[in-house]
């Protein structure tokens, strides 16, 4: 029972950091900015819902003990260090790609990469 509510919650977190991505993506001025709501949240919101996987893997294995519940548990945490891995990744490949183009920061203060653009 207690396992269904942390499992509904750890879903409805990462619901909820999902759209505030989306949110992100609409909103925000310029593409790097969008890119930052998007990646975070979706990052966040992926690794709340691997939890809730994660979760039902560990009450369904203390209830029937059956080793196809190690392996899901496994198959999702690989998927929250990939994730994690190449969500920050083709950000920043995006972001560098979409700066070589030409594409400036709306608003930027001081622009570090003015110069180095090759």
């Amino acid at each position: 029972m207690i396992w269904n509510v942390f499992i509904g919650l750890s879903l409805l977190i990462g619901l909820v950091a999902n759209t505030l991505g989306i949110v992100g993506v609409l909103r925000f001025p310029d593409v790097y900015t969008q890119l930052h709501a998007e990646t975070k949240a979706t990052t966040f919101g992926s690794i709340f819902t691997s939890l809730a996987v994660i979760l039902y893997g560990i009450s369904k294995f203390c209830q029937t003990s059956d080793g196809q519940y190690v392996t899901l548990i496994l198959h999702a945490l690989i998927a929250v260090v990939v994730l994690a891995i190449t969500n920050a990744t083709g950000a920043h490949a995006i972001a560098r790609a979409t700066y070589r183009r030409g594409h400036r920061p709306v608003k930027a203060v001081v622009d570090h990469l003015e110069g180095f653009s090759k």
